[in-house]
């Protein structure tokens, strides 16, 4: 007997009706002993825990727009940064804090919008 490969499998899967595919995972749960079904719900939150561990941002500065003093204020104040530094960040923009939580990212990101700057989470 040939052996099936995944994409065999998957290819005679989208030519089945649901009730084929449904007497199929039947026959799978009286064969093996397992419901395929609750692999699926469990491999589900698996998943969602190993999003959450990649949950770090890098708050990116893109325009300090008119309020530059105000931005520069508050990036020192974020940061850091000496007056010359945080200038220079307002100017050319890029990278204000890398690796942080995703709630500290949005907290920073909220501040620089309120002092009138264009800012992302990357």
């Amino acid at each position: 007997m040939a052996k099936l490969t995944t994409k065999d499998i998957i290819e005679s899967l989208k030519e089945m009706t649901i009730l084929e595919v449904k007497e199929l995972v039947d026959a799978m749960k009286e064969e093996f002993g397992v419901d395929p079904s609750a692999v699926a719900v469990a491999a589900a939150p698996a998943a969602a825990a190993e999003d959450e561990g990649s949950s770090t941002k890098t708050v990116v500065l893109k325009d300090c727009g008119a309020s530059k003093i105000q931005v520069i204020k508050v990036l020192r104040e974020i940061t850091g940064l000496g007056l010359v530094e945080a200038k220079g960040l307002a100017d050319n923009g890029g990278n204000v804090k890398e690796n942080v939580p995703a709630a500290e990212a949005e907290e920073i990101k909220a501040k620089l919008e309120e002092a009138g700057a264009t800012v992302e989470l990357a």
